[in-house]
């Protein structure tokens, strides 16, 4: 009788707790700019939606950007911050890359496995995030050449409100087939200054389902996504890439992108 009490009050545990899904950020305000400028970055893994626990990251294994065919290393600029989200604050880093000239600016990063102790898995999340400037496309497209990487269909910088994101999940530049891909809202607005998430939530989900929403690539890795609001939207391809352990323990080495809708004013 004991036995069955411990299992329904477990159930009852995880039935009620929120779908929340980890999420890599490189997040900037603007993605589209007139022209080239500095801009700051803040890199933070954490839940977009509910800006709940953040995680904290290690020195990165890499940080770059990719403009007309060109890999720039950006390691160097990043500097530890502590950032703060709606139930703690976690170790995070921050950079500042002066763009130049018209184009696309593809900033790439791979970090350190992170170890989900409520698991017992390691998470290392390939992140991609473009910023454009003028208008002129150049690399939006472009495979980068990551062991896990969502390559886009559509422009991540020049979305409406209402307009589908299409990409394609590739693993070491191959497609994969029926990828399973989580889908979330950053739903609170971080501050650059404070190196926190804004207390106010944007929206409220009715439901655990629309916290994390996952949808599947279909046989050639591709997939669709409809963008119901104005925002940044994350996309993360779970187990995308070709590593499954490190330090002798379960690795999901996911594939994520950032994209920005805007509203028709």
């Amino acid at each position: 009788m004991k036995k069955w009490v411990v299992m329904a009050a477990a159930a009852a545990v995880f039935m009620t707790a929120p779908a929340m899904a980890h999420f890599q950020m490189i997040y900037t305000p603007e993605t589209a700019l007139e022209n080239g400028q500095a801009i700051d970055l803040k890199l933070v893994f954490t839940h977009p939606f509910d800006a709940g626990h953040t995680m904290d990251m290690e020195e990165p294994e890499q940080f770059f950007v990719v403009r007309k065919q060109r890999k720039k290393d950006l390691k160097d600029t990043l500097k530890p911050i502590e950032w703060t989200g709606l139930e703690n604050s976690g170790a995070a880093y921050e950079s500042t890359c002066r763009l130049r000239g018209m184009g696309d600016n593809v900033f790439c990063l791979v970090p350190t496995p992170y170890y989900e102790e409520e698991e017992d898995v390691y998470i290392q999340q390939i992140t991609k995030m473009m910023v454009n400037t003028a208008g002129f496309p150049t690399d939006w497209d472009a495979e980068i050449g990551l062991p896990a990487e969502i390559v886009p269909l559509d422009k991540p910088y020049a979305l409406w409100t209402g307009n589908v994101f299409r990409g394609v999940v590739k693993r070491e530049g191959k497609p994969v087939p029926y990828a399973e891909i989580e889908v979330e809202y950053l739903n609170h607005e971080p501050d650059m200054k404070k190196n926190a998430f804004a207390g106010k939530a944007k929206v409220r989900a009715p439901q655990d389902s629309f916290v994390t929403m996952t949808i599947k690539a279909n046989a050639s890795g591709e997939f669709t996504y409809g963008l119901p609001r104005a925002g940044w939207w994350g996309f993360c391809a779970l187990g995308a890439g070709p590593a499954t352990e490190h330090n002798g323990r379960e690795l999901s080495q996911d594939a994520v992108i950032w994209v920005q809708a805007r509203d028709m004013k």
